[in-house]
């Protein structure tokens, strides 16, 4: 008589692979939620932060003032100042200085609202930065002080997350007009926390 042999899974085998997937699972989904939110924080943190660089390099290179501002409309074909950073922001060439979008002042690009669940804040009340044709800020400008904090938090507020850093963000940006994102707990507590 032949013998064959049978190739397969034994059904101890196949209770091993399962409860080994399920210890993976169990370990790995809760982190998923957290690793989506800092991918959000980030992303949020880094198009704040490359919008104080364009603006300062392009008024450089360009020579003429250049401007960041909230826009409640940033997507719009013709987007205006106003509104708050969480809905959107743009930064164009003010030629003029005047804070607002005129005709023939080109927007050199512009950022849809904070990813769901991330929610900035200012410490002023308006929400706007200008730089000079030579790189520097430009300050106060009709009578209204320049953004110089942006808050950036979500559902976790300012704890620490594994690393040691804050789960918040903050961009500071100073008169000269360089901005900085930190992220440490104490820094982040200083400039108001969440």
């Amino acid at each position: 008589m032949k013998k064959t042999n049978q190739s397969g899974f034994t059904l101890y085998e196949l209770l091993i692979t399962v409860l080994v997937i399920g210890v993976i699972l169990a370990m790995g989904v809760p982190n998923l939620r957290e690793f989506r939110q800092n991918a959000r924080m980030t992303s949020t943190a880094n198009d704040l932060h490359s919008s104080f660089h364009l603006g300062r390099s392009e008024a450089v290179r360009a020579k003429t003032n250049i401007t960041v501002c909230a826009s409640a409309n940033s997507m719009a074909a013709n987007p205006v100042c106003g509104g708050k950073f969480v809905a959107g922001w743009i930064v164009f060439m003010d030629l003029d200085g005047d804070i607002t979008v005129d005709a023939g002042e080109t927007v050199l690009r512009s950022f849809g609202p904070a990813a769901d669940q991330v929610v900035i804040n200012t410490a002023e009340a308006f929400d706007y930065f200008s730089f000079a044709s030579t790189g520097l800020g430009r300050g106060n400008v009709n009578g209204t002080d320049p953004v110089s904090t942006i808050m950036m938090c979500d559902d976790r507020g300012s704890e620490i997350a594994p690393g040691g850093l804050s789960t918040a963000r903050v961009l500071v940006i100073t008169p000269l007009g360089r901005a900085t994102v930190l992220r440490k707990k104490e820094q982040v507590d200083f400039h108001g926390g969440c």
